[in-house]
């Protein structure tokens, strides 16, 4: 069954050529010029990937995606015309899971696609891989992670890495994406401390239930908590 991809750009010539970059990988393509219908047409269809413009005519991308990630966990490839890294790291806390900066090949794109569809999909012989979130509750007053009704001890980053999994069950988070939203000075991190706090999570995870493995690792690519839908 082909993949759909929803495409919110509301410049006639691009889109046709994301339309056509797509069409020719095996995607059916659904496109839309304003952000007005996306909420109804995500309730209405299938739709496995939106590629969203940020500057819409009639409504700003970045609500845009706050709407959509407050009823759906569709993953989100922005496009934009700022090239600005504030824009760019606001993207990724609401919820985007890449970003392309206009002007931009269509093909790249076709190729982030891919790899972004290929990163959110869980394994389909993965038992685990729908993960009640449930399991899960936060207290952000106290700044506290509560898994499977027992209290973890974690520390400061640990529980900031734990509740942006939480958060968005399924995205993949890249270890420059961890560094850059957890950290003060993402500078002063490497891969190797992202990892270690990796560890030190999913040891104090197995050490309530040993037979889950929430965190999932993507080689070469990051880290994700499994999803539930």
């Amino acid at each position: 069954m082909k993949q759909t991809i929803l495409i919110v750009e509301d410049e006639p010539a691009i889109a046709d050529n994301i339309r056509f970059a797509l069409e020719t990988e095996g995607y059916d393509t659904i496109w839309q010029a304003v952000g007005a219908n996306v909420l109804t047409l995500l309730k209405e269809k299938k739709v496995h990937l939106v590629v969203l413009d940020i500057g819409l005519p009639d409504v700003n991308g970045l609500e845009l995606c706050k709407a959509i990630r407050e009823h759906h966990h569709v993953p989100i490839i922005f496009l934009t015309a700022r090239s600005d890294e504030v824009d760019r790291v606001v993207g990724l806390e609401i919820g985007a899971d890449d970003y392309m900066v206009k002007p931009f090949s269509p093909r790249e794109l076709s190729a982030r696609v891919k790899a972004v569809l290929r990163r959110t999909g869980a394994p389909a012989d993965d038992p685990s891989a729908h993960l009640d979130v449930s399991l899960f509750r936060i207290d952000d007053e106290k700044r506290q992670i509560f898994y499977c009704s027992e209290r973890m001890d974690l520390s400061r980053y640990e529980y900031d890495i734990l509740k942006l999994f939480i958060s968005r069950p399924g995205r993949i988070f890249s270890r420059e994406n961890l560094m850059t939203l957890v950290w003060d000075e993402p500078e002063m991190s490497t891969d190797r401390t992202v990892d270690a706090h990796i560890k030190n999570i999913r040891k104090k995870l197995k050490t309530i239930r040993s037979d889950l493995d929430p965190i999932v690792t993507h080689r070469s690519v990051g880290y994700s908590l499994r999803e539930n839908l």
